[in-house]
């Protein structure tokens, strides 16, 4: 069975955690942001060490354990009932990062839109980052190399996603507005792509 998806876009700092979170809240839609659920590993696990030996570089950890940690995560949350497959919408936030996770999640996933949350304003995106390094400890948004890096990074692997789903169910959202606004281009789209 596919999973029904819905993939919030853009780069770091662009607002995925913050729509997603609110997302995750209405009836028959579940939440996973990738980022959090490396976030939570044991540091002293194989996957912890990968996890912070590539972030701190800014860099983005490999396909297979991305997808792996991924796999593990959403079947533990459907077996404790947190995720039901059969009635909710994956609300993705994070993954996939690039082409090659996305072809190894076609048989998963059953995309029905990309909501792209576009920022044309580079340094609100590094204020953001830098404002929710110190919210949220989140030592791999501090430091503007690394910040710098993921932006490239962001551009040159996960940018061309776009093309990859097809223009037919990409929505662009401009993200440089207040959060509530997105919200509501969000919520705009989806009840026309959400049966």
């Amino acid at each position: 069975m596919k999973y029904r998806t819905i993939l919030l876009f853009g780069a770091p700092g662009a607002g995925k955690g913050t729509q997603g979170k609110i997302l995750g809240t209405i009836p028959h839609f579940y939440h996973c942001a990738c980022g959090d659920v490396f976030r939570n590993l044991k540091m002293e696990s194989d996957v912890g060490r990968v996890f912070v030996e590539y972030s701190g570089r800014g860099q983005l950890v490999p396909d297979e354990p991305t997808i792996q940690l991924w796999r593990e995560f959403i079947e533990g949350n459907t077996r404790t009932g947190r995720f039901n497959p059969e009635q909710d919408t994956l609300v993705l936030d994070g993954i996939p990062r690039n082409i090659h996770q996305a072809e190894m999640l076609r048989d998963t996933l059953n995309v029905i839109g990309v909501f792209y949350l576009c920022c044309n304003n580079l340094d609100n995106l590094v204020k953001r980052l830098q404002r929710r390094a110190l919210k949220e400890n989140r030592l791999d948004d501090a430091n503007l190399d690394v910040i710098r890096q993921r932006l490239k990074t962001y551009d040159e692997e996960t940018k061309p996603l776009l093309s990859f789903y097809g223009k037919e169910i990409v929505h662009h959202i401009d993200a440089d507005q207040p959060p509530v606004k997105v919200l509501s281009d969000i919520l705009g789209h989806m009840v026309k792509v959400h049966p």
